[in-house]
């Protein structure tokens, strides 16, 4: 599977073309549009949230609620684009109707883009560059997540750290600590951290600043041997770490215990390895277990059969109601940078992404590992590879 994206922050609309996916998989708008309605909640988001009330149309591969295997169009349409129609149209006749913006923000893409591209109005970076993109990817993520549920296998997430403020999950099985995370305002397991958050937040709006967080993304029912060690681009490590990174402010990618792995002893890190059949009985992909998950469910670029733990760190968002200083392009003097309209917080939103992005990464891996035209393929081939998997 692969896909594209296009359309701008403040164009007609975001469209994504996803090509790939198997035959018959169940799909309908109502099960995109609970992803995006959760990427558009979490306390400390700004006036444009109330605004959208985001949906997905799907315009073409699916026929009576399944995928046909041909190309599927998926769109969101931008309602505020009434207000933008002249200052985003791509009209020539509508040239000089809207003001440059000349300003670029720090901590955007705006001055980079505008340099590399030869740009003078950074509106022609911002616009492409904004995390409204991840709308889309987004609704292709929840395509993903129903591929993944079709096969039995979970994901969800929490917020475990924003401001500086980390939550201390209860010790729960993750199906318990999600359902907890669905009902708070920061997708937070931890009801004593969400409420000095939001005490943070407030505080952090008033002063026209900004923070960030980390977010953890869980997934069970992987089977053993998703990606490679043979090449450095198949390691799926290495390929969830870059769909990570490439959501718009993450600035760090954990694995497992992450960066704390390199603060410890070898004894340790490892997981050790035991062997119990028993487990079969129970559901277990395989008898070979490992009573610690330190490696987060991925070894030498290849799950291992725990459940896969990634972290991402999002920074604040750059935009500041009390803007820092910059430069503007064409007169060279400083200038307090322009101000887009932006959330205070949006780490709850960042897990929504980062949940999408692993996903279709997943997906990928098992399409590799198992081929397969149609789901009901795949799925034979999967199973009889987790036959193999309980004799080895």
């Amino acid at each position: 599977m692969r896909y594209f994206t296009a359309g701008e922050s403040h164009g007609p609309q975001l469209t994504a073309i996803i090509e790939g996916l198997p035959a018959g998989l169940e799909l309908a708008s109502a099960m995109l549009d609970e992803q995006l309605a959760r990427r558009q909640q979490g306390y400390g988001r700004g006036d444009r949230m109330k605004i959208e009330q985001d949906r997905v149309e799907i315009l073409s591969g699916v026929r009576w609620g399944r995928t046909l295997g041909s190309p599927v169009t998926l769109v969101v349409k931008n309602r505020d684009w009434e207000n933008w129609l002249e200052k985003m149209s791509p009209l020539v006749e509508h040239e000089g109707l809207a003001e440059p913006v000349t300003r670029p923000r720090p901590g955007h893409a705006d001055l980079d883009g505008a340099m590399k591209y030869n740009h003078r109005d950074v509106r022609n970076i911002l616009e492409r560059s904004s995390a409204r993109e991840t709308a889309v990817r987004v609704a292709v993520g929840a395509v993903a997540r129903q591929f993944l549920k079709s096969l039995g296998i979970t994901m969800g997430g929490y917020v475990t750290e924003l401001g500086g403020i980390v939550a201390a999950p209860p010790a729960a099985a993750y199906p318990t600590l999600w359902q907890q995370a669905a009902v708070s305002e920061l997708f937070c397991c931890d009801p004593s951290a969400e409420a000095e958050m939001k005490h943070l937040i407030d505080h952090t709006k008033a002063a026209g600043d900004t923070l960030g967080g980390v977010v953890e993304v869980q997934v069970l029912g992987l089977p053993p041997g998703l990606g490679s060690h043979v090449q450095w681009d198949r390691k799926l490590d290495a390929r969830l770490a870059m769909a990570l990174m490439s959501i718009q402010a993450i600035k760090g990618v954990e694995v497992g215990l992450g960066f704390e792995a390199a603060r410890r002893p070898g004894s340790q890190v490892h997981d050790e390895i035991t062997y119990n059949p028993a487990v079969l009985g129970q559901g277990a992909t395989t008898a070979y277990l490992r009573p610690t998950n330190h490696a987060g469910g991925l070894e030498g670029g290849m799950t291992n059969g725990e459940p896969l733990v990634v972290r991402a760190a999002m920074k604040p968002i750059p935009t500041l109601y009390t803007p820092l200083r910059s430069v503007d392009l064409v007169t060279h003097q400083p200038y307090e940078a322009s101000v887009e309209r932006s959330d205070t917080c949006a780490v709850p939103a960042a897990l929504v992404v980062a949940e999408a992005v692993v996903a279709i990464e997943l997906v990928c891996g098992l399409q590799e590992k198992f081929g397969g035209d149609s789901v009901e393929e795949l799925r034979r081939n999967l199973n009889s590879y987790l036959t193999v998997l309980r004799t080895f």
